[in-house]
């Protein structure tokens, strides 16, 4: 489906040195604040206190965040657990005057007199633990979930195409995964298992807009001979753009939709797939495909030779896409 078709082919490699840069710029000064202001880890990473609550009506998280705040845990993670009576309460680990971390007993003690102080039906139902061990073993897993993702990318893209067009596809979605990281870093927002989640997911539709581009091109090179490589480029990048706009439109409705009304607890996650949705549009065409011609793809890439099936009037006789 398409809305609209532009007859003309938009000169996007004519750029491509530029945006090349700027790439190459953003992607170092990611590289630089994760290094040097690191991620801010959330509870489920760094350890901390579980407080479920339950209360005997309908509760707004908003007027217990701004309690906790008050009492010196603004970054607290606070949703609704299965009912809207019920509430779950993250609390980072805290130290006491004495410079000792305070117990999960203090810190619930102290969430529990705040809270009863605004509502006196509040109850506590349960408190947990979550070590640091534990925060390690989740750190782990999340990050071999992600060189799992990367590997299975560079063996599909190998499979599908060629190692050219492999290590430019891996290369702009790591790109993609840096700079979303690198924004995290720069302004301090909390990194949690959902953000997790988003840039997984990031990879994964961002890898999908690579494709279509490498399959247009492939599909180019097989039909346009007369083309360079350039102009084949610039062709299959122009002829998906009514798609591009049409897929990334419809999904960043929904993300903007779960950043503007998903409130706090969905607040990240629909962010970090904010940052990879508009991103991930720039690193495929302006990373992927210019890569891609940087490293001198050529039309012979995709041929196979094939006896028996030449054409004396073909400039590529004896060659079959």
């Amino acid at each position: 489906m398409e809305f609209f078709r532009i007859r003309r082919d938009i000169p996007f490699m004519r750029h491509a040195l530029v945006f090349n840069a700027i790439s190459l710029i953003t992607f170092l000064a990611a590289v630089f604040f994760l290094l040097h202001r690191g991620l801010h880890l959330s509870v489920e990473f760094t350890g901390g206190t579980l407080v479920e609550v339950n209360y005997s009506h309908s509760v707004e998280l908003d007027p217990v965040r701004q309690t906790l705040a008050k009492i010196g845990y603004g970054d607290a993670q606070v949703q609704n657990f299965g009912t809207s009576r019920d509430v779950l309460i993250r609390l980072p680990i805290r130290t006491g005057t004495n410079g000792q971390a305070l117990s999960s007993a203090q810190q619930s003690e102290q969430v529990m007199t705040a809270l009863r102080a605004d509502d006196a039906t509040v109850k506590l139902q349960r408190v947990e633990f979550v070590g640091p061990q534990v925060g390690k073993e989740l750190a782990t897993d999340g990050l071999l979930a992600l060189l799992c993702v990367v590997v299975g990318i560079v063996v599909y893209l190998s499979f599908r195409f060629e190692w050219k067009y492999a290590v430019a596809g891996i290369i702009a979605n790591l790109h993609d995964v840096v700079i979303i990281l690198g924004f995290f870093a720069f302004f301090q927002w909390e990194f949690s298992l959902s953000v997790l989640a988003a840039i997984l997911a990031v990879l994964g539709y961002s890898v999908n807009e690579s494709v279509v581009i490498f399959d247009r091109i492939r599909e180019t090179f097989r039909r346009q001979r007369k083309m360079s490589v350039t102009e084949v480029i610039n062709h299959a990048i122009t002829s998906t753009m009514s798609r591009t706009i049409i897929t990334h439109a419809s999904t960043e409705m929904m993300v903007l939709s779960m950043l503007i009304f998903g409130g706090a607890t969905l607040h990240y996650f629909a962010l970090a797939l904010t940052i990879g949705i508009l991103f991930g549009i720039y690193s495929s065409v302006f990373v992927a495909a210019s890569l891609a011609m940087w490293f001198g793809v050529k039309r012979e890439d995709l041929v196979k030779n094939t006896k028996g099936r030449s054409d004396p009037n073909d400039p590529n006789a004896g060659a079959q896409v």
